[in-house]
């Protein structure tokens, strides 16, 4: 589980592999017209259940995957899931969403357009980790594997809000 399902044995770059998941599950929710504004509690639901799973499996499975391979192991891909998870659940979704999919024939590429840039935020501000997600990272255990990624998710997040007022203004 804390390998989300064999993806943090993939190479290169095992953490982009982790956070995939949660965006093509915002994907299909997106593209079946279950938005945070028409269907707020699957939508949310489904995410918040992802993270409140991939959150356990990091603490409670953390200090053993730490002893088998290190800090912060890149074979444990959990917490990038919990990190994308939450970075998608602090969309800026009022200022963006629009009709579902078959209204439309633009809403594939703007939910394309936004999921993409919420998975490149979160990537970049999971590799560079700044302050305090370093810091936190040192944390021993399950706590420490996670905590730089819920911090991560909220620079992202906070990335992603600033950029779509600006840009959507």
């Amino acid at each position: 589980m804390i390998s989300v399902f064999g993806l943090g044995n993939m190479r290169p770059a095992s953490g982009t592999w982790g956070s995939l998941p949660p965006v093509l599950v915002a994907a299909v929710l997106l593209l079946w017209g279950l938005t945070p504004l028409a269907a707020p509690f699957v939508y949310y639901g489904v995410l918040g259940a992802i993270s409140l799973i991939f959150a356990l499996a990091c603490v409670l499975q953390g200090d053993a995957a730490e002893a088998r391979w290190g800090q912060d192991p890149g074979q444990v891909v959990a917490d990038e899931v919990v990190g994308q998870s939450l970075t998608l659940m602090l969309l800026p979704w009022g200022t963006i969403m629009l009709p579902p999919l078959w209204a439309t024939d633009h809403i594939v590429p703007l939910i394309a357009f936004t999921l993409g840039f919420a998975f490149v935020a979160f990537r970049v501000m999971d590799i560079v980790k700044p302050w305090p997600a370093r810091q936190v990272q040192r944390v021993p255990g399950g706590w420490g594997i996670l905590l730089d990624d819920v911090f991560a998710a909220v620079y992202a997040a906070g990335v992603v809000q600033i950029t779509a007022r600006v840009v959507l203004r």
